[in-house]
């Protein structure tokens, strides 16, 4: 393991793929012909290729993941970790396994197709500012239901969160280590950080930048690939 390395990303991929009702982990289905995962793990090697990449894995999955990388020839160098039961704590298993490092992301597994200025975007920024986290500004009108009625929220000033999310790695390592008694009590990082007593700066994110969730956000990943490629 190389002693420092600047700047490191932890890819958390511990989908089961239930949503998506096709019997494997959404982050091994097929997206334009390769596994969703190389494709997610290449979009950070594309952004610096010195980058340290983890990726936290169920340890149910860890040989079959191998198994695909052999297959398929994949040559991006990283480095599996066992994630935990949850994000957390898959999360806190591959920060004990990085190289000294100024700056950390975290980003979803099924995420593959963040755009390379994105990522660019967050680690400058968090560079400047001690943390990035990209999102989108909400455009659809929104309820909150309340028993049998509900009522709408103003949208003003709502975004919806995305990753990669970068922090400082002395940030991020204080807030997991001081959030340990909390666990599944946050849905991201930016919440876990924040509850350490750090500042979240919002970055602009990108629509481009879907997690592949339910079966039709699988297609709509191929059509952008394509579009890319075109």
């Amino acid at each position: 393991m190389p002693l420092h390395v600047p700047r490191c990303v932890i890819i958390v991929a511990g989908g089961s793929g239930s949503r998506m009702g096709a019997g494997v982990p959404k982050q091994f289905l097929l997206l334009a012909g390769q596994p969703l995962l190389m494709h997610t793990i290449a979009l950070f090697a594309r952004y610096d290729a010195s980058l340290f990449i983890v990726v936290a894995l169920p340890v149910a999955h860890i040989e079959h993941w191998q198994q695909l990388c052999s297959t398929y020839r994949f040559g991006v160098p990283h480095k599996v970790v066992a994630g935990g039961a949850t994000r957390s704590a898959s999360v806190r298993n591959a920060l004990a396994v990085l190289p000294d490092t100024d700056f950390i992301a975290v980003h979803d597994g099924v995420r593959p197709l963040a755009p390379v200025e994105v990522i660019a975007r967050c680690f400058d920024t968090a560079s400047h500012h001690g943390s990035a986290v990209p999102a989108t500004a909400i455009t659809d009108s929104l309820r909150k239901k309340t028993g049998d009625a509900s009522y709408d929220l103003p949208r003003e000033n709502l975004y919806a969160v995305q990753t990669p999310q970068v922090f400082r790695a002395d940030w991020l390592v204080h807030a997991y280590a001081h959030t340990a008694d909390c666990p599944g009590a946050f849905t991201d990082d930016a919440s876990v950080v924040q509850a350490a007593g750090y500042d979240i700066i919002l970055v602009e994110g990108s629509r481009e930048n879907i997690k592949i969730t339910e079966p039709p956000d699988l297609p709509v990943a191929e059509a952008l690939i394509a579009l890319r490629r075109s």
